[in-house]
């Protein structure tokens, strides 16, 4: 009896042990990593591999139409997840970086301006430490975080990658470097070029390597040494930004083309092959089918030229292909803004399907949280989740209205209807005053169903759109600035809100 008493007790020990143990594995899904414990559960995170390509074009890849250039890798990407046709950025490089890691708009941490590039720079042109990045988020829920590549929110020493959520960094912290010297190339006779290679705060001296290479090594490097956590990897590569090395292997198979596509062509498979290196790392180490890939880029084509200019490097602008969409980097016409993305994550997600819903790189942070099934960070996004746009076709894009600023400069989207505030067209084309290359109407209003986008203003023909659009704009206006510390730099005291007819030109 005593026997059958015993077993009965250590029966029931065990139903009890079990019991607990489920109990808390459950409450371990709902909380955060930090507090997850086991390996097998991290094994159930998926991992995160993000891409990010500097000044490419709209359509300059083979899965986007382009002919001419060979992107074999992203077009066997594609393949294996969802292409967007309707994907945007920003317009130049330190708005777009910090909307894509932070989901806010840039405006919001003071990113409204050129962030510094050189480390002794302290005139507070930086990210605001206080946004929490992708990085930070993931983080706090168990994952291990690295940067291999372009920074470019802030060159100050205490507001890297590191100071952002970031366990590791190797790259640069300015806006770009000459791929063998590693010298940020911009300078004048106040400031020479400089030095800008780190890994993580420590500057490291490496003379006439390649850095793509460099970080094609340094990104495989940490795949091995995290494939047994979840991870986060951001690989912001600088291909294809001026100036312009590419790997010389590519150069011969373009040298038929017309300049400057043929300089900026071999840039453009450079960088495809790179990321296809480590993409095979990702293989052969059996993480593919537990990592959520991710590519998009910041911005539009570049059209600077500075070829010749300081030192002989290559600036060759105006390569890239934006088929019937106007404009570039540094403009808001849709070549400026629109561009390439590619979400990739088979065990979830439909493979080989194009997205034509409207989604902006504000969207990434909102979605991977809902992915995790984690919570969002607790300030304000800007961004949405397109979740369900990844996994439906008919689904609807979250954004019904769409805003971009720069400086002074802004646009609106809602619809097909756009509003752009002190536009130009980078590219030089389509000139409004002769006289004046780059200038156009105070407001651009286009259509973005016409058959030749934003080739017509529409401001004195619609008023009624123009002033819906204006006041958009100047709700989020209101919204983004208020509390932010930071000034709109289109708000003037006093300023009226009634529309004034002029000749060729609307202005308040």
């Amino acid at each position: 009896m005593k026997v059958i008493k015993n077993t009965l007790f250590k029966f029931v020990i065990t139903i009890v042990v079990a019991s607990l143990t489920s109990c808390n594995t459950n409450s371990q899904h709902k909380s955060t990593a930090k507090e997850t414990s086991t390996a097998s559960l991290n094994e159930k995170k998926p991992n995160i591999l993000l891409f990010f390509t500097d000044d490419q074009g709209t359509l300059d890849a083979g899965c986007y139409g382009a002919t001419d250039i060979q992107t074999p890798v992203l077009d066997k990407l594609a393949t294996q997840g969802i292409k967007f046709t309707q994907a945007y950025g920003h317009t130049v490089c330190c708005p777009s970086r910090a909307a894509l890691l932070t989901g806010r708009a840039p405006q919001r941490s003071g990113v409204n301006q050129w962030t510094s590039c050189h480390p002794d720079d302290h005139q507070g042109r930086v990210m605001d430490l206080k946004e929490i990045t992708i990085a930070e988020h993931l983080k706090s829920y168990g994952y291990k975080t690295g940067l291999i590549g372009k920074w470019h929110l802030g060159a100050t020493m205490d507001h890297g990658p590191l100071d952002q959520g970031f366990d590791e960094f190797f790259g640069f912290r300015g806006g770009f470097i000459d791929y063998y010297s590693h010298k940020f190339l911009h300078a004048n006779w106040q400031r020479p070029q400089f030095h800008d290679l780190y890994r993580d705060k420590e500057e490291i001296f490496e003379d006439g390597k390649y850095f793509p290479d460099m970080q094609v090594s340094e990104a495989n490097r940490f795949l091995e040494e995290s494939k047994n956590d979840p991870f986060f990897l951001y690989v912001p590569f600088s291909l294809p930004h001026y100036p312009e090395q590419p790997d010389s292997t590519f150069i011969k198979q373009y040298k038929h083309l017309e300049w400057p596509r043929s300089s900026y062509a071999p840039m453009i498979t450079t960088l495809d092959h790179r990321m296809g290196q480590i993409l095979e790392k990702l293989d052969e180490l059996g993480l593919r089918d537990n990592t959520i890939i991710i590519y998009m880029s910041d911005n539009g084509h570049s059209t600077e030229d500075y070829y010749n200019w300081n030192e002989s490097y290559g600036g060759n602008g105006g390569g890239g292909f934006t088929g019937k969409w106007r404009g570039a980097k540094g403009s808001f016409f849709e070549g400026g803004i629109r561009v390439p993305a590619v979400i990739s994550y088979p065990k979830l997600f439909p493979q080989g399907e194009t997205r034509d819903q409207a989604i902006v790189n504000l969207d990434i942070l909102p979605t991977i949280c809902e992915i995790l099934e984690i919570p969002k960070p607790k300030n304000k996004l800007d961004g949405k989740s397109i979740l369900d746009i990844l996994n439906s076709d008919d689904a609807k894009s979250p954004h019904e209205v769409l805003h971009w600023m720069w400086q002074g400069m802004w646009a609106v989207r809602k619809g097909n209807w756009k509003l752009i505030y002190d536009g130009h067209d980078t590219t030089g084309k389509f000139s409004i005053h002769p006289e004046k290359e780059f200038e156009m109407p105070e407001y651009y209003l286009a259509n973005l169903d016409d058959e030749k986008p934003e080739e017509i203003n529409y401001a004195l023909k619609e008023p009624k759109i123009l002033k819906e659009l204006l006041t958009l704009h100047q709700s989020w206006a209101k919204d983004v600035f208020e509390g932010s510390g930071y000034p709109d730099p289109n708000s003037v005291e006093g300023k009226k809100e009634k529309i004034i007819k002029m000749k060729g030109t609307t202005k308040l």
